[in-house]
């Protein structure tokens, strides 16, 4: 038998027994599925993380507002860094680097109901006087409320799932005060009409 022969047999014999031969199926299903497994497991991951933050998020707009709003005397800058520094805590385990937070108070008009801010402390203030949107709801004229605006940088871990550069998650507050008519930072006393 010729060497073009036996090499033509051989092909033959194992296409023939190919359909049977089961070795090795394992290893590439295994290397079909991992890269989507992987990419299904770090996005939910992310994606948990990504709540998370957001979650804490709100809760910190409403933890400043809060305690702002809870104020009965003049509120002095120590107080209001009290106020920031047990807010920050809440963001735990996060990093609070990318954590922006501010604290105003408006004054609703009560002949426009427009919001104009009396006082804004924090990372973005607000000037003085300024106009605020605020919901038709609570445009009581001749009221205060205490607004409260956070917004965080969330850079996931793992880039390749979610937006590498990162997704910025805020949200907003507003209480009216509660032991007093206003809460009175730089001024002797609320705004008369």
């Amino acid at each position: 038998m010729s060497l073009v022969s036996r090499i033509w047999l051989r092909i033959r014999r194992s296409a023939r027994d190919l359909p049977g031969d089961t070795r090795g199926i394992a290893a590439i299903e295994f290397a079909m599925i991992v890269p989507l497994m992987l990419v299904l497991f770090f996005g939910t991951v992310e994606f948990s993380s990504g709540v998370a933050v957001d979650r804490k998020v709100t809760l910190m707009a409403r933890t400043l507002s809060d305690l702002t709003s809870q104020q009965d005397t003049k509120i002095i800058d120590s107080t209001f860094t009290n106020i920031f520094n047990a807010s920050t805590g809440i963001m735990t385990p996060y990093s609070a680097t990318p954590l922006k937070s501010t604290i105003t108070e408006l004054y609703i008009d009560p002949t426009t109901k427009a919001a104009r801010v009396q006082w804004s402390k924090g990372d973005a203030p607000r000037g003085a006087g300024s106009t605020v949107a605020i919901p038709a709801a609570l445009a009581v004229g001749d009221t205060y409320l205490i607004y409260s605006e956070v917004s965080y940088l969330y850079v996931p871990a793992v880039g390749y799932v979610m937006a590498k550069a990162g997704i910025n998650l805020s949200d907003v507050n507003f209480t009216r005060p509660r032991y007093s008519r206003c809460v009175m930072y730089n001024t002797t006393a609320c705004t008369t009409t």
